[in-house]
């Protein structure tokens, strides 16, 4: 089918290892894993950046955060970066959105009305930046107004680093679902393709599930993974993750990991889970809603998210300028036509390959800044399942605001190894991750290693130089 509809839902800061597709026994995952099974599911995607809004700038674009200069939370994007959806909106798309964009500032005390927006190709724009009460524009908060609701989240009666969020049906997962129906029911019958993003907040922290979504996992709370977590460990890694193992976010976050008990740290890993079993029941809802309008099989669905969340792994919470699997892994299922379905590639993928891969799939041409690489002849079985990417890189520029010293860090992770470079501190990490998967054991200084750390600097240094802008494109010779 030349020109698909795109159904594309992004969490945010939702790890790679919370649906039971990947091998997790105690959420409750249905939907997703059965819209795994329609289509193809990957495990080893990687985030452009552990942050929002570098992220989101680059799958966005197709271009490395460091490139569309969109590389810090807090900056805005520059009015000539060419977003995906502007390109489906002006190829005869309808293009419309639910929830979080965060491609510019979205401070209060800077972004007094609503988020800037470029010309980012949205015809419907129904936004929510997240869950709180800073902007007389948040729709999500408007609704709740509407229905009389006072949002209210209180503490958990088990930990003090939960909250107790409203009822489900009061969530913003839930009206930024609702915002995508209204869509899918009105577009249906009609003569265009159409694309629309649904950016909900869920599972992003504050952990703050509904309480009966929560107290699910009470009977089997002595049976959750403790953190990954070896005291010490921390000690010959760069200052930020020490930084944040004393209190993440530098204070701001709140989470102290020595502070907290065992008891705290699976309860917030169950809150975490539980917001991700609402996202569950809400894409049920989608996809039902694409059944009873006629649409499911003219549309390409797209489940992932921005990045990852540490959750107490390496002493750790939130994320920050380090490149765990828990930080930049991120789930991502794609079904709908033409797409091979029950499958699962162990390719390397860069989050960003989504914007090519859209486009391949729509049939259009690929702007000349476009950087990242379309995995669509993976989908459709042109391709092996396992071939994509040598190695796949990630970068942190200053990209959050509250570290001293400021933190530029950047990764190379192929099949077998990770490395991690801490610029300006003459120190990094480098994992085997065949002997050590769990990433704990740091063999940046390790003689053994010294040949093997040489070779992945090498390469990090291939693909640092390569995110150079590949435009202005060149006219001539000389």
């Amino acid at each position: 089918m030349p020109h698909p509809n795109i159904l594309w839902i992004c969490t945010d800061q939702q790890r790679f290892d919370t649906l039971g597709c990947y091998g997790n026994r105690f959420v409750q995952t249905p939907h997703l894993d059965r819209l795994a099974g329609e289509g193809v599911r990957f495990e080893h995607v990687y985030a452009q950046n552990p942050v929002c809004s570098p992220s989101r700038a680059a799958f966005l674009t197709g271009r490395y955060p460091r490139t569309n200069r969109c590389r810090q939370n807090g900056q805005m994007i520059p009015a000539d970066e060419v977003l995906v959806p502007r390109l489906l909106r002006d190829a005869g798309y309808v293009c419309g959105l639910s929830g979080k964009l965060h491609l510019a500032p979205c401070y209060p005390d800077v972004c007094k009305g609503t988020e800037p927006r470029i010309d980012d190709g949205y015809d419907a724009f129904y936004w929510s930046h997240d869950v709180g009460d800073g902007w007389p524009t948040n729709q999500y908060r408007q609704w709740l107004r509407e229905r009389g609701v006072e949002r209210s989240c209180p503490p958990s009666p088990h930990s003090q680093y939960v909250r107790t969020g409203p009822p489900e049906a009061f969530g913003q997962t839930v009206w930024c679902v609702d915002r995508a129906i209204s869509f899918l029911r009105n577009v249906a019958g009609r003569d265009r393709p159409w694309l629309f993003s649904v950016n909900c907040f869920d599972p992003h922290h504050p952990f703050d599930p509904p309480a009966e979504a929560l107290e699910r996992y009470a009977d089997a709370l002595d049976e959750l993974p403790p953190p990954n977590y070896v005291p010490g460990e921390l000690a010959d890694k760069p200052v930020w993750q020490q930084i944040d193992h004393e209190k993440a976010y530098g204070g701001v976050g709140g989470f102290s990991y020595d502070e907290m008990s065992e008891a705290d740290h699976r309860w917030v890993r169950a809150a975490y889970w539980a917001m991700v079993d609402v996202v569950d029941r809400q894409v049920g809802r989608l996809l039902g809603a694409l059944d009873e309008t006629g649409q499911r099989d003219e549309t390409i669905v797209i489940f992932t998210s921005d990045h990852g969340e540490m959750l107490g792994d390496h002493g750790i919470y939130l994320k920050g300028p380090y490149f765990y699997e828990p930080a930049v892994g991120v789930p991502l299922i794609v079904a709908g036509p033409g797409i091979a379905p029950g499958c699962v590639s162990t390719a390397l993928v860069e989050l960003f390959d989504l914007a090519p891969t859209l486009l391949d799939a729509c049939g259009l041409d690929r702007p000349a800044g476009m950087q990242a690489r379309s995995f669509w002849p993976l989908l459709t079985g042109a391709a092996a399942l396992d071939e994509h990417r040598q190695d796949v890189y990630s970068e942190f520029y200053g990209s959050n605001f509250h570290y001293d010293p400021p933190a530029y860090t950047t990764m190379l992770r192929t099949r077998t190894h990770k490395l991690t470079v801490a610029h300006g501190q003459s120190g990094g990490e480098l994992y085997d991750l065949r002997a050590d998967p769990t990433e704990t054991r740091n063999l940046w200084s390790d003689p053994a290693s010294t040949a093997l750390r040489a070779d992945l600097l090498c390469r990090l240094t291939d693909r640092m130089a390569f995110t150079a802008d590949p435009l202005p494109p060149r006219q001539a010779p000389w």
